[in-house]
């Protein structure tokens, strides 16, 4: 995670660019803020943003932004413009200001123009920078002031301002409330400025009296003025204050119901329908069951579809939460009605053939969640009716590719998932139906389609073998044209046929989808159907495809990379060979398999980039390597208790010893390297896991079973050999999922039960070392070597990318140049740090804090030994710090008392949301130099003089005894 091994994220910024240092580029920009050219002037006003993302620590932003004042206060209104737009697009900066007070004088000044624009102007600007001024009250009186100016502009920019500055600091709340309140119900107000100043009243939620009398006074409004954009705004802003507060939640949805059930007017209706969906994703949890009836009565009277669409959309988001268990459940002292004759079901059933395709779509998601989430026994007829609903669903609009129509099959299918997951017995006709529709639909459909019967096969792998007659029969007439629906289409069919394998694939399938790519495929689709055939475990078929591949790139990277994927896609094929007791053939395969490894490592190190280094890919293959040779080891070391049985004097040499396993010979000693050498791995394995920030949840879990693989041999070792009373298999491996994702994951789980099974029968049974427990081991890898390694997708995409980028101060201006420093004084060593993001962040885990780990070794001493105490000697500390706005700083007292020079090294990991430390660097290095103080240096000197003479007297008397 290193500022340069995120490939997507250096081309999002731009990093590929001839750069210039950072005060280069400020002070070629600065140049054209001083031109006399109005449009060089704008021109560089405009290009701070990009600067503030290429250099974005605290130093250059502080200039920038001190600059970009001055052209404020001095510059026209276009100019002022342009630097409040530069200001509203860097706010994540703006706390990076060092020098907040000159910054905002500069700013302030233009605040007392004669002209109205400057002014107000000036005001969303104070508006913008409400985050680092909150409590300024110079700023909190001109905004109340312009409230009261005549001029519309500056009005609307006071309200703008009071907006920000209201959720920004309570004391200006609190202070503005009333003067709002009484510009609201002042006569003398315009309309439209009081719709504007409404939306202000939703940041009154800074404490419980605040947000009371905000509550009161929308009441009041509510009631007072019944036209329709009135209540639309108040109603609004009355939902948003209280999603704020929280507190009056279930009072607000009562209210909106209420809207939506007495008002006749649809404007309002909408706006009732559209804050309820609000409320239904932030907190289900405060919908009683009347809520939910009231608004089913709604949906089941209202004569409007589009009325009744946005119900349903209401419903189906609260029918995925806990709400739906309220509604069904029984409360105390009254009798709850079952699931098939509730109001909810009623007009779930009713929609789901609707001729609105929104409103059946919603209609079936409420019948497949509560079919999935109330688990009673006499829900047959509900289960029919979802499946039946679905089924009219995918037919309506699998023969229409309008986006609408797609968007509603996608959510016919996000519940055929569920149901097939939820209720496992539906899922064979489900799957049948799907299978059946396929023929007939349109290509866009096709392709969500096979999306969809993946994912039910992964979840459901005995529904496989059923659809791959019918998926080889559409492959083989799909593809008469190369459009780009065709192509993607061709690559979700070879991933279902792919899953629906489950083992190798047969001679007559490869047949055809080779013969469908040579027709009309692109590379670009191979290349991505052969990604599919890696991850499955699929690797004669796709080290066919690479090699079609490897002369269709016009880079020498690409064709290094291919080659490598060939390589190793040729390696793992080579393991399909091996046999259950049959050893010599399994360490010729493993010699077979080494070989293309090796192969193919020198060519991934050859398709690497200093953008793209491909760490991870090639951390992971090493570790392969490693792995199967430590197999092979192990392998040749149990075949050595028969080609190198212990000695006569084995059993003499363990009593002497004291050590049991002596009697076996030199065997027990390579089982123990054997055993360490398997640790070690694993212990790699975690490393990686930990270094891998940036990937997807199933590659996490691929690299953990690894890990588990090494732990699980190593435990075998122990408990058959070298210590029958060994711990359970438990305490070595991070825990197992309970569901497996993937095929890999249950075979590979199957085969760690197996063998954990064969090792506690064999436990204690016969004294170690003996045939069966060498044979035990051999079984054990071979069974673990025979599931095919899959390739997960963090090894060819990223789909995440999250880098640090750390400054140290003071820094030297040569690297290799060390930081002088006093032996008598502390250095404060400042860290800031800025994190950065691809173009998906947060896509599988976000960043919660940062772990700083600062450690210092002394390099060379110079000068005389001193005593100096222990604790002086080494720095080692540690902080944790909290980004806020990507950017992060803190400081380090260090000590440096003896002399010499010395190594700084900063190293920095993260902590994610769920509390999870990820080893992700950058580590950084500074040299510091050690110095004797000039008072210390003096007091020596004068030492070493006075004692001169001395010693030169005691030689003298010395020489005249002799």
């Amino acid at each position: 995670m290193a500022s340069n091994s995120t490939k997507s994220f250096l081309a999002d910024a731009g990093y590929g660019e001839q750069e210039l240092d950072a005060n280069s580029a400020l002070m070629e920009l600065d140049k054209g803020l001083r031109s006399g050219k109005l449009g060089e002037q704008c021109e560089a006003v405009v290009r701070f943003p990009r600067l503030f993302q290429k250099y974005p620590f605290p130093i250059l932003i502080n200039s920038a932004f001190l600059k970009l004042a001055d052209v404020f206060r001095v510059g026209n209104n276009f100019l002022r413009l342009c630097v409040l737009k530069v200001t509203q697009q860097s706010e994540k900066h703006l706390e990076k200001i060092l020098n907040v007070d000159e910054f905002v004088k500069r700013i302030f000044s233009v605040i007392h123009s004669n002209d109205p624009v400057a002014r107000a102007i000036t005001l969303r600007m104070l508006g913008s920078l409400a985050s680092i001024i909150p409590e300024r009250k110079n700023a909190h009186h001109s905004i109340r002031q312009s409230l009261d100016s005549h001029d519309n502009v500056e009005v609307e920019a006071a309200v703008f301002a009071a907006a920000n500055f209201s959720a920004q600091s309570k004391d200006f709340a609190v202070g503005i409330c009333n003067k709002i309140s009484e510009m609201i119900q002042g006569l003398a107000t315009p309309v439209d400025l009081k719709l504007k100043l409404i939306p202000i009243l939703q940041h009154m939620h800074h404490d419980a009296i605040l947000a009371s009398s905000a509550r009161q006074l929308l009441q009041q409004l509510v009631t007072s003025y019944p036209s329709t954009k009135m209540v639309i705004v108040s109603l609004h802003t009355f939902t948003l204050l209280a999603a704020s507060s929280l507190v009056d939640t279930p009072k607000q949805i009562q209210l909106l119901l209420q809207y939506l059930k007495n008002d006749p007017r649809k404007a309002v209706k909408r706006l009732a329908i559209q804050d309820l969906k609000l409320l239904a994703n932030k907190t289900p949890h405060t919908w009683s069951r009347e809520n939910i009836q009231a608004l089913c009565e709604c949906a089941l009277q209202t004569p409007y579809d589009s009325l009744k669409l946005g119900m349903l959309s209401v419903l189906s988001t609260l029918s995925g939460t806990i709400a739906i268990k309220h509604y069904f459940s029984i409360a105390s002292g009254n009798v709850g009605s079952s699931p098939r004759s509730s109001d909810l079901v009623r007009l779930a059933q009713e929609c789901c053939y609707h001729n609105n395709r929104g409103i059946a779509a919603h209609g079936v998601r409420v019948l497949t969640n509560i079919t999935v989430s109330c688990q009673e026994k006499d829900l047959l007829a509900l289960e029919q009716d979802a499946v039946f609903g679905l089924e009219s669903l995918l037919v309506l609009c699998s023969q229409d590719d309008s986006p609408g129509a797609q968007a509603t099959l996608k959510i016919a299918l996000n519940c055929m998932v569920k149901l097939a997951k939820g209720r496992p017995h539906l899922s064979q006709s489900v799957v049948e139906t799907l299978l059946t529709q396929l023929h007939s639909a349109q290509d866009a459909a096709r392709i969500l389609m096979c999306h969809c019967l993946a994912a039910i096969a992964m979840q459901l792998p005995v529904l496989g073998d059923g659809m791959l007659g019918d998926l080889m029969e559409l492959y083989k007439v799909i593809g008469r044209s190369a459009t780009d629906k065709q192509q993607e289409l061709l690559v979700s069919l070879a991933t279902v046929i792919f899953v629906a394998s489950q083992k190798a694939l047969s001679a007559e399938v490869k047949a055809v989808i080779k013969q469908q790519l040579e027709s009309v495929s692109n590379g670009w689709t191979v290349y991505r159907i052969a990604r599919q055939a890696s991850r499955m475990g699929n690797h004669d078929m796709a080290r066919e495809l690479y090699q079609s591949l490897l002369t269709q790139v016009a880079s020498e990277h690409f064709y290094f990379w291919l080659n490598s994927l060939k390589e190793f896609s040729h390696a793992e094929q080579c393991l399909t060979g091996l046999q259950e007791e049959n050893y010599s053939s399994a360490l010729s395969c493993i010699a077979e398999s080494l070989k293309f490894y090796h192969k193919g490592i020198a060519s991934l190190t050859a398709a690497s980039t200093p953008l793209n280094p491909l760490s991870f890919q090639c951390e992971f293959v090493k570790l392969r390597i490693d792995l199967l040779q430590a197999f092979s080891q192990l392998i040749c070391t149990c075949n050595s208790l028969k080609t190198s049985p212990p000695p006569a004097i084995a059993t003499t040499i363990a009593m002497t010893l004291g050590n049991d396993l002596q009697r076996c010979g030199r065997i027990s000693n390579q089982m123990k390297q054997s055993m360490e050498e398997f640790r070690s791995l694993a212990s790699r394995y975690g490393d990686l896991y930990q270094a891998s920030f940036d990937a997807d949840s199933a590659t996490l879990r691929n690299v953990e079973l690894q890990q588990q693989s090494c732990l699980l041999i190593s435990h075998a070792i122990e408990a058959l050999i070298l210590d029958p009373e060994s711990a359970s298999f438990q305490e070595y491996g991070s825990t197992g999922a309970a569901y497996a994702d993937s095929e890999y994951e249950r075979r590979m789980m199957s085969v760690y039960n197996h063998v954990l099974e064969e090792v506690e029968s064999l436990n204690r049974k016969y004294t170690p070392v003996s045939y069966m427990h060498t044979a035990c081991l051999c079984n054990a890898i071979i069974s673990l070597l025979k599931v095919p390694l899959s390739f997960q997708r963090y090894f060819f995409q990223k789909l995440q990318s999250t880098s640090i980028k750390l400054a140290l101060s003071p820094s030297p201006r040569n690297p290799a140049e060390p930081i002088a420093v006093q032996n008598n004084q502390q250095l404060a060593l400042k860290v800031e740090g800025v994190v950065q993001h691809g173009s998906k962040p947060g896509l599988f885990r976000k960043i919660q804090s940062v772990c700083l780990n600062v450690s210092s070794t002394l390099q060379s001493k110079s000068g005389q030994d001193y005593k100096i105490p222990i604790d002086n000697m080494t720095n080692e500390m540690e902080q944790r710090v909290e980004p806020h706005n990507d950017y992060f700083s803190t400081q380090f007292l260090l000590n440096f008392a003896i002399l010499g020079t010395h190594n700084i090294t900063v190293e920095s990991s993260v902590k994610d949301a769920n509390g999870i430390v990820w080893k992700t660097g950058p580590r950084t290095t500074i040299f510091v130099k050690s110095l004797e103080d000039p008072y210390s240096q003096q007091i020596r000197l004068q030492q070493q003089q006075a004692q001169q003479p001395l010693q030169q007297q005691q030689q003298r008397n010395a020489y005249s005894r002799f």
